[in-house]
């Protein structure tokens, strides 16, 4: 029986540390220069909540700032990782384009559900050629909700999926694959935590470990 397999993006497929801290410490050194920020780059309490929706992380780096000024800071992030990703100072994970062939030569689907917004991963899938391999890539701002397991309803409605798994290092992409009825693969990559892993049902240290794995989901 075929297989289709959802992968996250940030911490998963994409090393998305390589950018992360260059694209915040541009961010907030663009907010020093409007005398809207005074104290360190929030490096490590990003790293505490990677994964979330965009919107959530200004509530948390920026909560004395208004919705407008979020927004703006929003925007202008965006556009730093995105420049940061086409000027190739990011980089995707060990194997990640030699497990995504060996997927679809074995018959398996493969999607791309992501926290990230569209542009983002557009930057992503168009630098590394993903869409070889890739069926379809889904943000998060495809769902109103900004909730990880409706989006992966979302891909399961669209591809009449029956069965496969979803893959990813964080509690939100363990949490899309038991609402939904998959397998939760959780990645011991860089923003693993250890609490969240122990909720998946099968946790790996390289995505190539994905080539057995694959075989033991009918």
């Amino acid at each position: 029986m075929s297989q289709s397999i959802i992968f996250d993006m940030d911490g998963t497929l994409f090393q998305t540390d390589k950018i992360l801290e260059l694209s915040l410490d541009d961010t907030f050194n663009h907010l020093r220069s409007l005398n809207k920020w005074s104290k360190e780059t929030p490096i490590d309490q990003y790293r505490e909540i990677m994964g979330v929706p965009l919107p959530m992380v200004w509530e948390t780096l920026l909560p004395n700032h208004s919705i407008k000024e979020r927004e703006e800071t929003d925007a202008y992030f965006l556009e730093r990782l995105i420049e940061n990703i086409r000027s190739g100072k990011g980089a995707l994970y060990p194997h990640v384009k030699e497990i995504l062939s060996y997927l679809k030569n074995h018959h398996c689907s493969i999607y791309i559900a992501s926290n990230g917004l569209k542009d983002y991963l557009k930057a992503i899938v168009s630098l590394y050629h993903l869409d070889n391999w890739v069926t379809e890539t889904f943000s998060i701002q495809q769902i109103e909700s900004l909730n990880k397991s409706d989006l992966v309803q979302h891909i399961i409605q669209k591809y009449n999926i029956t069965n496969g798994a979803v893959v990813g290092d964080r509690l939100s992409d363990i949490n899309a694959a038991k609402d939904n009825g998959l397998v939760s693969i959780g990645c011991n990559f860089d923003f693993a935590q250890e609490e969240e892993l122990s909720q998946a049902d099968i946790v790996i240290d390289d995505l190539m470990e994905l080539q057995t794995i694959v075989l033991t989901l009918a």
